[in-house]
């Protein structure tokens, strides 16, 4: 499947057994959405990640050793576990 970015570019898509995982480019995202998102095959937007700042974006995302969760940073200096199948957030931590 060919995933359009909604406003930058991708940086990262990983696939899951729920969608693709995208992660989009933080420049001149924007600050009030979120970057980090999965995609259903049919094009719809599953989900958009929760988000520990409402001003912060996402800048790196991997599949957690479950393989149910997913490990971001973010712009702002966070730490977040996040729950694939529904974008929230399982745990944060500050690493500034």
């Amino acid at each position: 499947m060919d995933i359009q970015p909604l406003h930058t570019k991708i940086e990262k898509s990983i696939q899951s057994t729920y969608g693709t995982i995208v992660l989009e480019d933080s420049m001149g995202y924007p600050r009030s959405e979120s970057n980090l998102y999965c995609v259903a095959q049919n094009g719809e937007i599953v989900w958009k990640a929760e988000k520990p700042d409402p001003y912060t974006l996402y800048s790196r995302v991997r599949f957690n050793d479950d393989g149910m969760s997913l490990s971001t940073y973010t712009i702002n200096g966070h730490a977040c576990d996040i729950d694939s199948r529904t974008g929230k957030i399982l745990s944060k931590s500050s690493i500034q």
